[in-house]
């Protein structure tokens, strides 16, 4: 009898194929209230994940949700409201946008091998009083939605994606998807 092979994670491989020029640039090059939001992506171990995918959809500035026609293209002016940023083979992403208006928040899908479905969360660059969110969380766990700002860097924050484990991000729950399936 053989001995039995190792166990391997099957695809997809999000990052290698979807990102697209500039998916992380939301703001204008030189907007003056640009702000940058990076950070890690870890498994269950603490381990960075090199290949993870993530969306994001946000408000502009004005608090419009319309966004612009053609999401994935970049044309240094429109906002789009979508942006798509993999993570390095370090699990860094970075994504350059405006803050968002009318929501306090910017919604975030991870997708990642070895995930079943995606995950949903969010990312407060602050904390909004009366959230209903976060006012239903524990205070622990309302930290995990949280960017903070990186210390002595302008309009930088950190946001790091723990997927399972101690300080596991905070992940929604939309029922049934699109499809009907649970």
């Amino acid at each position: 009898m053989l001995p039995p092979t190792p166990s391997q994670t099957v695809g997809p491989y999000y990052g290698t194929a979807l990102p697209f020029p500039g998916g992380g640039d939301l703001a204008p090059p030189g907007h003056p209230g640009a702000v940058t939001l990076h950070g890690h992506v870890y498994d269950g171990e603490g381990t960075p994940v090199p290949d993870a995918l993530l969306e994001f959809w946000q408000a502009a500035p004005d608090g419009s949700l319309a966004g612009a026609p053609g999401s994935l293209r970049r044309d240094g002016r429109a906002f789009t409201g979508f942006a798509r940023v993999p993570t390095c083979r370090d699990g860094h992403y970075a994504l350059h946008t405006l803050l968002p208006g009318g929501m306090p928040y910017l919604a975030l899908c991870v997708l990642a091998r070895g995930l079943d479905h995606h995950l949903f969360t969010r990312v407060y660059v602050a904390e909004p009083p009366g959230d209903p969110l976060l006012s239903a969380l524990p205070p622990e766990r309302r930290a995990t939605l949280l960017a903070r700002p990186e210390p002595g860097q302008r309009n930088t924050y950190r946001f790091d994606v723990k997927l399972q484990g101690e300080d596991e991000t905070v992940f929604l729950d939309y029922g049934a998807d699109r499809y009907g399936n649970d």
